[in-house]
């Protein structure tokens, strides 16, 4: 396993911060035993990141199954299995055992408003075990993820999408790879006190659609707003991938981009999308074939200011985007209509997201 960081080693427990840890590999999906082996692999990047000090350990979207599993019925006989079979205990017992919080991404199956539906969800553990966050998916992307999943918090019953949590004493929100895309979601999050937004996420080079075709265009590339995200929020912002190849029955179903990234609050990398040199068949561990844990401390102390002193009614003060916003202009942002820019029309949003 290839480990990158950037770290203190003088950091007193006096300092408020949280040191982050990225699981960031490659696997097998769509079958119990691909389910079995992602476990075996966070329970391993767990005892090892406990060495490292990590206080929080993210991992990829639907990291228990891997991603692409573009059979309906078979994500959701997965989803059952793991609900049925207790095998999220085994992450809260990782958690537990290595005293620190993990972020699970996994497929979740529910009885929502008297139905059985299927979530692309987000579990997070404390360190003691407890359940601290379970996330699901508001916002999905294109027609594979709406085939399989149920769009989340649409049902009072679910509770409340967007909420923050405590690690290591620094408030924290969980997003989901295409939500790192709409800037009031991270917004959102700050106005409720995050200090870190963590994203799972599955942008790929490529993957196998369920029509049996490859995607011909590479997911965007969009650490340039988690840059933003970052920055116009004050907060911490990480992008959690996977890279490397994913394989279903010996196939290859997707290949991912690897571009997991930390950003601090004035937009700068902590720890940036790497490149890789290319793979070798007699060099093991180069090019896409190794896991990676990408360390990085989140210390909001250290950030002053992102413009120039000011002098507000003679007192000298900063400026911060959060506390200079006009909330009461904003309406429209909740509007249930919007104009199409190319037609000119009116266009109304569904009651419910389709």
């Amino acid at each position: 396993m290839i480990i990158q960081s950037f770290v203190s080693d003088s950091l007193s427990e006096a300092v408020p911060h949280l040191r982050l840890g990225l699981y960031q590999g490659y696997g097998t999906v769509g079958n119990l035993d691909a389910v079995r082996r992602n476990l075996a692999v966070l329970a391993q990047v767990a005892v090892k990141a406990k060495a490292h000090g990590v206080h929080l350990l993210s991992f990829p979207e639907l990291f228990l199954t891997g991603y692409n599993v573009t059979n309906a019925a078979m994500a959701h006989e997965l989803a059952e299995a793991i609900q049925q079979q207790g095998m999220l205990d085994e992450v809260a017992q990782a958690a537990g055992m290595n005293e620190l919080a993990i972020i699970c991404p996994y497929p979740e199956a529910a009885t929502v408003a008297g139905e059985r539906r299927y979530y692309d969800s987000i579990l997070v553990y404390g360190p003691d075990g407890s359940c601290l966050k379970n996330y699901r998916k508001s916002h999905l992307w294109g027609g594979d993820e709406r085939n399989n999943w149920s769009f989340g918090h649409v049902h009072a019953e679910e509770g409340e999408a967007f909420t923050v949590f405590k690690v290591n004493g620094l408030g924290v929100g969980v997003l989901n790879c295409y939500e790192a895309e709409f800037p009031e979601l991270c917004r959102i999050l700050a106005l409720k006190g995050a200090q870190l937004i963590v994203i799972p996420t599955a942008a790929d080079e490529f993957t196998v659609l369920r029509s049996g075709k490859r995607t011909r265009t590479p997911y965007p590339n969009v650490d340039f707003l988690i840059r933003a995200n970052a920055y116009q929020n004050e907060c911490f912002c990480a992008y959690s991938n996977r890279r490397g190849v994913e394989t279903e029955g010996g196939e290859v179903v997707g290949a991912y981009l690897g571009n997991s990234c930390l950003v601090d609050p004035h937009g700068n990398f902590l720890l940036p999308p790497i490149s890789l040199p290319p793979a070798r068949a007699d060099k093991p561990g180069s090019g896409w074939d190794d896991h990676m844990l990408l360390i990085a401390d989140c210390v909001p102390e250290f950030y002053g200011p992102t413009h120039p002193e000011t002098l507000i009614h003679d007192n000298e003060a900063a400026t911060h985007y959060l506390s200079d916003r006009r909330p009461e202009l904003y309406g429209d942002l909740t509007s249930n209509v919007y104009i199409d820019a190319e037609t000119g029309q009116s266009r109304r949003y569904p009651d419910h997201p389709r």
